[in-house]
């Protein structure tokens, strides 16, 4: 058998849990002045980029927008020009830093559609490769990455400074 490895998970798992805190846990990060150890790699007036903590690949990113809704449709009309424009910088940062073969983006809105965190709007941008699945997350159910989420800030931080917000 072989075994894998991930440090940066012990953070996670002995980390304080703040379940009674108010706000969504996108709310809290946005309010955060902590964006190194919270992983976010962008802020605009009213969006910011985040590193998925839970990534599908390397380098998932979330733009979520400052204001708590549940909808696109809730958005103004500068809530959502901001929102867009970041994800358009944070494609071209991935793109810059990871050279990804392809992009997924979307957004889950409603249990139903898969939203995890169902009461705060965000935005996954997924870069993604030929090969970058594979058998670990159907016979494992384990997802193996690459990169350490400090690393991959660190890059796409780089690559979204160097470009005109």
């Amino acid at each position: 058998m072989e075994v894998l490895h991930a440090p940066w998970r012990i953070q996670y798992i002995l980390a304080k849990k703040d379940r009674d805190c108010e706000g969504s846990l996108f709310t809290n990060i946005g309010q955060s002045s902590e964006d190194e150890r919270n992983h976010v790699v962008a802020r605009q007036r009213h969006a910011y980029a985040v590193l998925n903590t839970y990534p599908y690949n390397p380098g998932h990113i979330l733009v979520v927008p400052y204001r708590q809704v549940v909808d696109l449709v809730d958005l103004g009309d500068d809530e959502m020009l901001d929102l867009m424009n970041l994800v358009r910088r944070c494609q071209r940062a991935l793109a810059d830093s990871m050279s990804p073969q392809g992009v997924n983006i979307g957004i889950n809105i409603g249990a139903a559609a898969g939203a995890g965190i169902q009461e705060h709007l965000h935005v996954h941008i997924v870069p993604r490769w030929k090969g970058d699945t594979n058998f670990m997350p159907v016979t494992a159910e384990a997802r193996v990455l690459s990169e350490a989420l400090d690393e991959t800030a660190s890059k796409l931080r780089d690559a979204l400074a160097a470009q005109p917000s």
